[in-house]
């Protein structure tokens, strides 16, 4: 990876203060999980056409959700002296190391997606964090499906499957915490959650144990799209009960789940608006390295939506 993107570019590292950016460099890093998730490829393909919009360079590498890689990335990047990293961490906690080296070097960071969690007495600081309201997104999710299982049942019940996302993220740390606030004011909702480490794969063989264990499913949800459709492909192949009943949403509308509720099957997702984020979190980057303009907040939020068959067509 070091020979790659050092036939890329080579230039020195950067040196001085988080306050003073260097203007000349036009070159950018982008570090973020993993390409296998059409949510960072989105995220990847917004940034990339801020970044010609706005006549500069950056240069994307993908962690394939090792989080050892991912720091390793950031130290190359160090290493060759970009003007600015705009980061989608793995974990929130375990690149605080690698930010804290990023601030040694003035390298001004933008985080977008996932924040970082910097432990008591880090020095790890960053311009900016541009993302959904997660905790907002799980909460409207849980109110999406309270409301539907009320017309279902006349009141509030049922049993609801929660797929987590992968352990240590700050979004799936952040949309279960809305989601169960939201559950916990309904006594006779039964919630059970398992991890399905945001994949489609892993959310069809956490489905298929919740089926065998579960007499009766009323509802599930997933901290991405990616999951709950694994969990209706589990759902459809086991014929134990009628899905067309079972109230199901995702996170992240992707294109796939679009489709779905489109064909009556997923019932709604979450629109966080992936390419405003990256866009907007490269745009706060650029603006500082540019011209020093800082935001307004170190804090951007945009709040999720819920798409459904009802408002999908005014939405796209």
């Amino acid at each position: 990876m070091r020979k790659v993107i050092g036939a890329l570019l080579a230039v020195a590292v950067l040196c001085g203060s988080f306050s003073a950016p260097a203007a000349e460099n036009k070159e950018y890093g982008l570090s973020f999980p993993t390409l296998a998730n059409i949510f960072f490829v989105t995220l990847d393909e917004a940034v990339k056409g801020k970044a010609k919009e706005l006549g500069v360079n950056v240069y994307s590498l993908e962690a394939n959700n090792e989080v050892s890689r991912q720091l390793s990335i950031v130290e190359d990047m160090i290493t060759l002296g970009y003007a600015g990293l705009l980061l989608v961490p793995i974990e929130t906690d375990a690149v605080v190391p690698a930010v804290e080296k990023l601030n040694a070097a003035g390298i001004p960071v933008v985080t977008v997606d996932r924040r970082i969690s910097p432990p008591e007495g880090s020095t790890a600081t960053i311009l900016a964090h541009v993302g959904a309201d997660n905790v907002v997104g799980g909460e409207n999710a849980a109110k999406f499906i309270v409301d539907r299982l009320t017309k279902l049942y006349g009141e509030p019940k049922g049993t609801v499957i929660e797929l987590y996302g992968f352990v240590g993220s700050g979004p799936a740390i952040d949309r279960s915490e809305g989601f169960q606030r939201v559950m916990k004011q309904y006594p006779k909702i039964e919630v059970k959650t398992q991890t399905a480490n945001f994949m489609r794969v892993d959310g069809m063989r956490v489905m298929e144990d919740f089926i065998m264990s579960t007499p009766q499913i009323d509802a599930v949800f997933g901290a991405n799209d990616e999951m709950v459709m694994g969990a209706i492909e589990a759902m459809q192949a086991s014929g134990k009960f009628d899905f067309s009943k079972v109230v199901t949403v995702g996170f992240d509308a992707i294109d796939d789940a679009l489709q779905s509720i489109r064909d009556g099957v997923l019932t709604g997702t979450i629109e966080q608006f992936p390419g405003k984020q990256a866009s907007l979190g490269f745009e706060v980057l650029h603006d500082f390295v540019s011209k020093g303009k800082k935001p307004s907040s170190s804090l951007i939020l945009i709040e999720p939506q819920v798409v459904h068959k009802g408002n999908i067509n005014q939405l796209y």
